[in-house]
């Protein structure tokens, strides 16, 4: 909650804009509110209640099921707001529940930003360094090397947990996140991004 508090600050002091009031402004629907509830950092931390788990995945398979706006609001807040240990046995009992993995799920229920958000939510709990892995691997090999997005993650993880970022990029795709670098950029801006992603001795 600190962090994020510090991040609506800098948000403020860069753009002279308020965050959330933007967010309310230029999205809609149930992405603007699944967006709004991540923006007000209230996920518990730390806290996991097995005895709520099975209640949790059931309101979740509903909302896949039902897809009513209520559904939808439930299905949202449940995702933002509860801690990721209580996600993770939530997430189990959901396969236990309906024989389907919740990614899986989502992706046949909905679509478009709201499914784009939920789906990057669920992947984030499971495994964040995975999930900006592959971030990564999109941004260099599927968009023609997006340099903002692979700016963006280099420097916002940098000092958090880009070593295991590399670990999981080099194990899923099989070559380091320093050689794809190497190979696709070029010049001082290259230089600059390899200085901050650094590499081992195999990775050249």
């Amino acid at each position: 909650v600190f962090s994020f508090t510090i991040i609506l600050l800098c948000f403020n002091l860069e753009y002279n804009n308020d965050l959330q009031q933007d967010i309310d402004s230029e999205t809609s629907g149930h992405f603007r509110d699944t967006l709004m509830n991540l923006a007000q950092g209230t996920r518990m931390e730390g806290y996991a209640d097995p005895s709520t788990a099975a209640q949790d995945a059931m309101i979740l398979w509903e909302a896949c099921q039902q897809k009513t706006g209520e559904h939808k609001n439930m299905l949202q807040m449940i995702l933002c707001n509860k801690s990721y240990q209580q996600l993770w046995m939530v997430f189990q009992e959901f396969q236990n529940i309906s024989g389907q993995d919740i990614v899986d799920a989502i992706n046949e229920c909905y679509d478009g930003y709201f499914q784009e958000l939920l789906v990057a939510i669920v992947l984030c709990v499971r495994d964040k360094p995975s999930y900006f892995a592959s971030r990564l691997y999109n941004a260099i090999h599927d968009f023609g090397f997006h340099n903002k997005t692979v700016i963006r993650i280099l420097i916002a993880r940098s000092e958090i947990d880009l070593m295991n970022i590399r670990q999981r990029y080099k194990e899923r795709y099989g070559k380091s996140l320093f050689h794809d670098i190497k190979h696709f950029a070029s010049g001082h801006y290259e230089s600059a991004l390899l200085a901050i992603c650094a590499g081992d001795a195999e990775d050249y």
